[in-house]
């Protein structure tokens, strides 16, 4: 018996004040969506359905996944009709469903397995927690209690549950219909169930929407399921942060939080040193050799690689990077799309542009700007520094202030300079131009032609003094 997996991701999002679909906003980096669709194949599930509503069009633009069944809610009618719209093209009745929602993204993979494994002997199966605020939620009621009991039963109730000697689920109570005693139930349904494909279209198919939101609501299905005799259960989710939804930005802000822990729990189980795992985010993926030490508020974006034994300072940003063994980057550097040698150093201050390689033992000292530069073993740009469209050989020394001049208004062009060149500070090198090997450039100079190899090359205007010049004064008022 196969498993399909349907996504509820439909709904607009009132609460979060914004024109972007609520599933479409991001944690980590990746929107929320994205986080679901990545748990849910990691399941090997048949076939994916995600229904969309609100931003249909923008959704499937952002998630671009050939492997997703897109099935359009045209109007949000509640979470049964949603169901609805998927249910179609499941063919086989006997398929297994999994219903999840896309403001859900902290699910892992463990509790949905043992979602799925139960459903093989039920007939339903939901996944509940137990909370101590469950203010909001609708309550799990399970068999062997009456419609009203004692504070006590209810509790010895709650022990049951969790020592896992009762199963099966009498009722889901809604906040709105609960009474006192109901309440007091502290086992709460999250929403996410499972069932096979014929159940869910039979007891759809039997739902009203005779409520005070005109909806149809999945909800129940589990008061029909129980009235046919079938086996309800309810699976207490390990982690009641599983469970947690996103409807405002403080939840956003919540999830992010969460998820950025359980990241850096996994970075340290690696071997990663971080200065303080509270401080550290990192929004796509993070790949670490062994002894990489991270100093606070380090932000990581795409897809990174540290090799053994590198340190990121304080407040650095990295995008889209490969640094390799041995390679210290100082605080506050900012680095995208680039490739860094082994033991380099970088910064402080640094910033390093797409399309930039640095070689073996380079040293980029503080505001320094390098990009779509190659720069070669050895070389050093030490200080206040622009090297832009630019080949650097080997063991060159870039004095301060030095600038390549790779723009004319219209075309980018390129600076070639060769091996064991030293340039002296203050000098720019107007593009096209080539640095033979060997040269020494003085200070102060404006090179707009080639130079020759192992020779000094000066371009600077004849000092003079003039006598007798007066500084200008202000005028009086």
């Amino acid at each position: 018996m196969g498993l399909e997996i349907i996504i509820l991701a439909a709904g607009k999002g009132t609460r979060m004040h914004s024109d972007l679909p609520k599933v479409l906003h991001k944690v980590a980096g990746k929107s929320m969506l994205a986080h679901v669709i990545d748990t849910a194949q990691k399941l090997s599930p048949d076939a994916i359905h995600v229904v969309i509503g609100h931003g249909a069009e923008l959704v499937k633009e952002t998630i671009q996944n050939d492997a997703i069944t897109w099935c359009l809610q045209e109007e949000q009618l509640g979470t049964g009709h949603a169901v609805q719209q998927a249910l179609p093209h499941i063919k086989n009745d006997q398929q297994n469903v999994l219903i999840l929602y896309g403001d859900v993204p902290l699910l892992k993979i463990d509790t949905l397995q043992q979602l799925i494994n139960e459903l093989s002997a039920k007939e339903l199966v939901l996944l509940s927690a137990m909370l101590d605020d469950p203010t909001g939620y609708g309550r799990i009621v399970r068999e062997g209690t009456n419609d009203t009991y004692s504070q006590g039963e209810i509790q010895r109730s709650m022990n049951d549950v969790l020592n896992d000697s009762v199963k099966n689920v009498k009722a889901i109570v809604e906040q709105k219909d609960a009474d006192s005693i109901t309440l007091k139930i502290k086992e709460i349904n999250s929403g996410i169930l499972a069932a096979q494909a014929g159940h869910l279209k039979e007891w759809l198919g039997k739902i009203s929407n005779d409520n005070a939101q005109q909806e149809y609501y999945l909800t129940d299905c589990i008061a029909l399921a129980v009235k046919q005799k079938q086996i309800v259960e309810a699976i207490v989710c390990n982690d009641e942060k599983e469970i947690l939804g996103v409807n405002n930005k403080m939840n956003l802000s919540q999830v992010e939080r969460i998820i950025q822990q359980r990241i850096a729990e996994k970075l340290m189980t690696n071997g990663v040193t971080l200065i303080d795992s509270n401080r550290i985010d990192v929004r796509g993926s993070l790949i670490t050799g062994k002894d990489v030490e991270i100093d606070i508020n380090s932000i990581f974006i795409g897809d990174n690689e540290f090799g053994d034994g590198v340190s990121i300072g304080a407040n650095a940003v990295i995008i889209n990077s490969k640094i390799k063994a041995g390679t210290n980057i100082l605080a506050n550097c900012h680095i995208e799309n680039a490739n860094i040698g082994e033991k380099c150093e970088v910064g402080p201050y640094a910033r390093i542009r797409p399309d930039t390689n640095l070689g073996n033992k380079v040293k980029v000292g503080n505001f320094v700007e390098i990009k779509k530069a190659d720069v070669k073993a050895g070389s050093k740009i030490n200080h206040l520094s622009y090297i832009g469209d630019s080949e650097v050989g080997e063991n060159v020394n870039i004095g301060a202030g030095t600038i390549t001049c790779n723009y004319d208004g219209a075309n980018k062009h390129r600076t070639i300079i060769g091996d064991n060149v030293f340039v002296g500070s203050d000098t720019q090198f107007v593009a096209p131009v080539t640095i033979g090997d060997g040269a020494t450039i003085g200070a102060g100079s404006t090179i707009t032609k080639d130079t020759p190899e192992q020779k000094l090359t000066l371009a600077r205007s004849k000092q003079f003094t003039i006598d007798n010049w007066q500084r200008p004064q202000k005028k009086p008022k």
